[in-house]
């Protein structure tokens, strides 16, 4: 029989539900843990290769979607032809109807948690050697300060309507940091350092990935209404979506540009973990010492606050920058007529879209609806505020700033 944890509120969350409320994450290595005891002996590792075909299948199918001839796939205005919906979307709402509709048990859940922890910190250094830094260097310092002033409105706004609604501090922290950082790491990395009840991480994570989820399919939407501009739709999404991949799907359906821009912006948001966990730390040590077991030993893996990725997307940008990302030149042969040429910019951009398409298959089919419904009324209110709070506080500062 599944485990069931209790809320204050009186429901009720299985164990099964708990694992599905990290299904639009799983990049991040732990960032603060407990000290836990040796354990002699390990389990017999489940076969990754299930998630991994039926990720496989689903993201080619995607790519297959995207392309028929039919609207909403393909909408043709005058003599152009677009693709408004990306392979990406196509990729996360397949996976979940499958998951969903279909009876395809767990054994599909380890290959695609493995997928998506590989395949998301490549894509985003692939998505690297496509940016030239010049290109936002118009948006740079405006975007930057954006990213800030989001990052405290969306935790000031989570506490304060927590403490309206009576969720407690800590819950309204966790909500404040998924919403303001890198969704559901950012909630991994805080509870500890205030001692959160798992009820706590549980409504706070689930609150999060329903707000990820929603705000990564709209998105996009809503910028091509307002006729957003590349850099601006990149540096809205970056500013505002939860976690990283959902931005990186977003600023992809939008264009290949505001998708690179998005990535980099939400990079910056991301490392912005590190000044929230020492602030946190310091707060709360008092509160941890004054316990009768010091509140258990904290390691804090202070390498882990900016993750490697974020450092191989700044170096890739870098070189692309300094033109050290070369086009490749192929001599006329009997299979070509003529001398051939091969860009890396547009090789690892394809590279980078077929990975992250891969990588949200996975996702969706670890999204379980009914447990993100059944997550506190309370618990998503905040959320719903937090988010909308943040979404137009970052319009208003771009319009300010940037403009359109």
């Amino acid at each position: 029989m599944s485990q069931t944890v209790s809320y204050p509120w009186g429901n009720q969350i299985s164990a099964d539900a708990l694992a599905s409320f990290n299904s639009m994450e799983g990049v991040y290595e732990p960032i603060v843990e407990l000290r836990q005891p040796a354990i002699v002996g390990a389990e017999a590792q489940p076969s990754l290769w299930p998630g991994y075909a039926l990720s496989a299948v689903l993201a080619a199918a995607s790519f297959g979607l995207q392309f028929l001839p039919v609207w909403p796939f393909q909408v043709v205005r005058g003599e152009a032809i677009k693709y408004p919906i990306s392979a990406a979307i196509l990729a996360i709402l397949l996976g979940v109807l499958v998951r969903n509709l279909l009876p395809i048990g767990s054994r599909f859940k380890p290959g695609c948690r493995k997928i998506v922890k590989r395949t998301i910190p490549i894509a985003i250094v692939f998505m690297g050697l496509g940016l030239n830094l010049t290109q936002i260097a118009s948006v740079g310092v405006s975007a930057l300060a954006i990213t800030v002033a989001c990052t405290v409105l969306a935790m000031l706004v989570a506490v304060a309507c927590g403490r309206a609604l009576g969720l407690g501090q800590r819950l309204s922290l966790l909500i404040g940091a998924g919403t303001g950082i890198c969704g559901n790491s950012a909630i991994v990395a805080v509870a500890p350092l205030i001692d959160a009840e798992d009820e706590d991480m549980a409504l706070s994570v689930g609150t999060i990935n329903l707000f990820g989820l929603l705000t990564m399919l709209v998105c996009p939407v809503i910028g091509k209404l307002l006729a957003m501009s590349n850099e601006t739709f990149g540096v809205w999404a970056g500013t505002t979506i939860h976690a990283v991949p959902q931005v990186v799907a977003a600023g992809f359906a939008f264009n290949g540009d505001a998708g690179t821009v998005a990535t980099a912006v939400k990079l910056v948001r991301v490392a912005m973990m590190a000044p929230m966990v020492m602030v946190l730390t310091v707060m709360y040590a008092r509160e941890r010492a004054a316990k009768p077991d010091g509140g258990g030993q904290l390691m804090v893996h202070y390498a882990r606050l900016v993750p490697w990725f974020v450092w191989g997307f700044a170096g890739a940008s870098l070189l692309c920058t300094f033109g050290f990302v070369p086009e490749l030149q192929f001599a006329a042969t009997g299979v070509f007529d003529a001398p051939q040429s091969v860009s890396l910019h547009e090789v690892a951009r394809l590279g980078g879209k077929i990975l992250l398409t891969l990588a949200m298959a996975a996702i969706g089919l670890e999204v379980n609806i009914r447990a993100l419904a059944s997550v506190s009324a309370r618990a998503v209110l905040a959320g719903l505020i937090a988010t909308v709070g943040l979404m137009v506080g970052s319009l208003l500062l771009i319009w300010l700033m940037i403009g359109w």
